[in-house]
């Protein structure tokens, strides 16, 4: 029976490690097993420039705070090294990172499973988040497709203007 210092504070650890999860936007467990000091030093880097957090955790302590949340069907992956990267503001960043860091280390770095705003995901859906772009990307495309109908319509009645005669440019004022 553990004491009541040690109890306490692995009750924090859960607590804090489920308002991460329940906070952040997308989350991805992964299995680091022989990447080396340099590689995982690049890794944390290139998650700390995404806003991603990124951190080794236990696994026992992790069920704990996944089952609280409503996530038990994560349970079966937890063994083994487990790392946990979580994103509140680009839900995107820690798939294509982890992704991209995965096909550089081989087998030695792999995505054991992932959840995105709470639903766990599988591993086709994985797959599809890691190739989406960024969070700006997708705004830009999404702006894009907004803008052309516009576009193509100011287009489309410049030419109309210039067959009837018209100036598209604005008439000058009259000099007196």
């Amino acid at each position: 029976m553990p004491n009541a210092k040690v109890l306490s504070e692995k009750q924090a650890i859960v607590a804090a490690l489920a308002e991460r999860i329940q906070k952040a936007g997308s989350g991805v467990l992964v299995d680091y097993r022989g990447i080396t000091v340099s590689e995982d030093t690049e890794l944390r880097t290139e998650m700390r420039k995404e806003g991603v957090v990124y951190t080794v955790v236990k696994n026992t302590l992790t069920r704990k705070a996944l089952d609280q949340l409503g996530m038990s069907e994560l349970d079966h992956v937890l063994n083994g090294t487990t790392s946990l990267a979580t994103a509140e503001n680009d839900p995107i960043a820690p798939f294509r990172i982890i992704n991209d860091f995965s096909k550089k280390m081989g087998d030695r770095f792999n995505v054991k499973a992932a959840f995105l705003e709470g639903k766990v995901l599988n591993e086709s859906e994985i797959a599809e988040m890691s190739t989406l772009g960024t969070k700006e990307g997708l705004y830009a495309k999404v702006l894009g497709t907004m803008i052309a109908p516009i576009t193509g319509l100011a287009v489309c009645l410049g030419q109309i203007l210039e067959q009837k005669g018209g100036s598209v440019e604005a008439p000058a004022a009259d000099a007196e």
